[in-house]
């Protein structure tokens, strides 16, 4: 089947938009005309040749999608066609030792990926096209595993259910499963995009006392503070350490997460912590980042953790969130800062350089 994608072909160019071949869903496949998707940081670091992913063939970027079922191959069980899905990279085989031990965002089975020698998912004139994440959601239609998506209640705006695919389950899972945080502590949330945003309202929904936003745009602390940040400090005009230590009393937070995949923030974060604080990188750096900080910059018994895709467990959480969403304890809604269509991509991706948004979200006739 022919459809239109926004391809990648090389490090620092624009995508463009081009005409490929999807294949018809094989054994435990779903083909998902795609609704909405948002637009992540994480697709941005392959365009900016920040990513380990292999370049030897050109990718459909894009892994924060949501559609409609439109095929369903054999043995297919969890949907059918009809069903309103988002899709999640966090696809789990079920059966691999991280699986069975509860923790599926950590899957290393490898199961909902085609293997080399069968027909690519995605193709243009026979040369085979990588589906990043295993999603690719910069496109029509999405091929997925079965165990790649989850059905939703139809009921349910798809332009906002995507985003809890990826930047909000990541974000609130790394407040209420990564982190440990308990009713009452303090946290601190080092970078208010899309990422930090949820982060600042999985502690919101968690009951911190305190919430301190860290970013250098004011438009993105002001969005901050509508979503629950409780302080917000510009770091391009405060020590954002000193500022946080000021906040607290001298104290510290017992909880810091940084957002954007920086290793200055980073080091930020762990600086900021009080006796027993937990500081959590829930961004993805560059390969080779290296992250320093003085001994004694970090307090008693702190402990530094990464969260993975917010520990998810995404057939539990993305209805769950989504049912705080319907509850009004999840603004969505105020995460969308632009609309477009997928030939609005490359200016998504600028908009997101320059701090202008929290998502954008492409929607799909």
């Amino acid at each position: 089947m022919r459809m239109q994608a926004a391809v990648f072909r090389r490090p620092h160019e624009p995508l463009t938009i081009e005409s490929i071949d999807v294949d018809a869903p094989a054994r435990r496949e779903v083909l998902v005309r795609t609704v909405a998707t948002g637009v992540c940081h994480s697709d941005l670091h392959v365009v900016e040749g920040q990513s380990r992913h292999a370049l030897d063939r050109p990718i459909v970027l894009g892994h924060e999608g949501a559609g409609v079922v439109e095929a369903v191959g054999a043995d297919v069980t969890t949907v059918r066609a009809g069903d309103h899905v988002v899709a999640c990279l966090s696809g789990f085989c079920g059966s691999c030792a991280q699986c069975l031990a509860g923790h599926p965002n950590l899957c290393v089975g490898g199961l909902v990926t085609r293997s080399a020698s069968a027909p690519p998912r995605l193709s243009q004139e026979g040369m085979a096209f990588t589906q990043f994440a295993g999603i690719g959601s910069y496109a029509e239609r999405m091929l997925l595993h079965e165990n790649s998506v989850v059905r939703i209640d139809p009921d349910l705006p798809l332009d906002r259910a995507a985003l809890v695919g990826c930047g909000v389950l990541t974000g609130v899972g790394a407040a209420l499963r990564s982190s440990g945080l308990e009713a009452g502590q303090t946290v601190a949330v080092f970078g208010c995009g899309g990422v930090g945003l949820s982060i600042v309202q999985g502690a919101r929904i968690g009951g911190a006392r305190q919430i301190i936003a860290v970013d250098v745009f004011d438009g993105k602390l002001e969005m901050a503070r509508r979503v629950g940040a409780t302080h917000a400090v510009n770091s391009a005009q405060d020590d954002p350490v000193k500022a946080v230590r000021a906040l607290t009393g001298g104290a510290g937070v017992d909880h810091a997460f940084e957002a954007v995949g920086n290793a200055a923030l980073v080091r930020q974060a762990i600086e900021s912590l009080a006796i027993r604080g937990t500081a959590t990188i829930v961004g993805v750096l560059p390969p080779d980042a290296m992250i320093e900080f003085p001994w004694m910059a970090i307090r008693p018994e702190c402990r530094v953790q990464t969260s993975r895709m917010g520990s998810n467990r995404f057939r539990l959480d993305i209805p769950r969130y989504l049912d705080f969403y319907r509850q009004g304890r999840l603004m969505l809604d105020e995460m969308v800062s632009r609309r477009g269509k997928l030939g609005d991509i490359n200016e998504a991706f600028r908009a997101m350089k320059a701090g202008e948004v929290a998502r954008s979200v492409l929607t799909f006739n």
